[in-house]
């Protein structure tokens, strides 16, 4: 289950048997003072040691809530995202969804618990972290009067990032012969594809995708999700997906979490999910859960 992580199992007993055993071992030769500065080197920095042990999950959310007003939009959520992992968020509308999502972009704080990405909080690494991080949202408005390269170069100067740089990212997401085509007579799809590309400039570890293929017709949807399992293959790349096709993160996620109200009902594979109450499809185990379909 998504909600018992790995942190559930912290203990200092660990970290107490090195910092002891070390003493023990030198304390014959070093003063009272010198003792006491190791034991409180150690536990200023206990947190730190805490999380190299979980450095193979590069999203890391503990115990996180958020409410606006009146509304608790997020209540205590936990989960975990390993580096190369593809994971979906599914939820009806107002499930809190966006909200923990805009948290772990850094754009919302929550007002309890904790998310590091690779080990980092937001506080103090916003530049690091801006750097690890693709985005991508359900609708992305470009200047109509800029090309389809104007576009990307435009943020690819944002990264400090070369012309090289930009035509890589043009062949990966299949737009080479658009290059010179002005934003506003892209497709729909041709556009996802472009706001795709510019998320993926900065070569980033982790992407946040909000709903990327809503609208789309099949064929397009397919290019996507297609790019989508080269990054993972080529790079390792994670992903943080949020959809309304539950097609969507059966092909593409490793791991499927089920979000309403503010809380997680159920996390884990398909083939894991499914075996709750013997569901025959995630439309039947979702319904179930939340009394919703996923579009209410």
């Amino acid at each position: 289950m998504v909600s018992l992580s790995a942190s559930t199992y912290r203990t200092n007993i660990p970290l107490c048997i090195p910092i002891w055993l070390m003493i023990r071992t030198i304390s014959a030769s070093c003063s009272f003072q010198v003792i006491i500065w190791i034991i409180l080197h150690f536990q200023s920095n206990s947190l730190e040691l805490y999380r190299m042990t979980d450095l193979e999950y590069i999203v890391d959310v503990r115990h996180v809530k958020k409410s606006f007003k009146d509304v608790q939009a997020v209540k205590g959520v936990s989960l975990m995202i390993r580096q190369g992992e593809f994971l979906a968020l599914l939820g009806p509308n107002g499930a809190g969804k966006t909200t923990l999502v805009e948290m772990i972009e850094g754009i919302q704080h929550p007002d309890e618990g904790e998310i590091f990405i690779e080990g980092k909080q937001w506080k103090n690494h916003q530049h690091e972290l801006h750097q690890l991080i693709g985005l991508s949202l359900q609708e992305t408005r470009f200047m109509d009067k800029l090309t389809a390269y104007e576009t990307m170069r435009l943020f690819a100067s944002f990264y400090k990032l070369d012309s090289h740089r930009v035509d890589e990212v043009f062949k990966l997401i299949g737009l080479e012969e658009k290059k010179k085509s002005y934003v506003n007579n892209l497709s729909g799809g041709q556009r996802q594809r472009l706001a795709l590309g510019v998320a993926v400039l900065n070569k980033p570890k982790i992407l946040l995708l909000d709903e990327p293929t809503t609208g789309l017709d099949p064929n397009a949807r397919h290019e996507i999700w297609n790019i989508l399992l080269d990054l993972k293959k080529e790079h390792n790349t994670s992903l943080l997906l949020t959809s309304h096709y539950m097609e969507e993160a059966e092909y593409l996620c490793d791991r499927i979490v089920i979000m309403d109200q503010g809380t997680i009902l159920a996390g884990g594979t398909l083939e894991e999910i499914l075996k709750l109450g013997g569901h025959r499809s995630l439309d039947e185990l979702f319904i179930n859960l939340t009394g919703r379909h996923i579009y209410e």
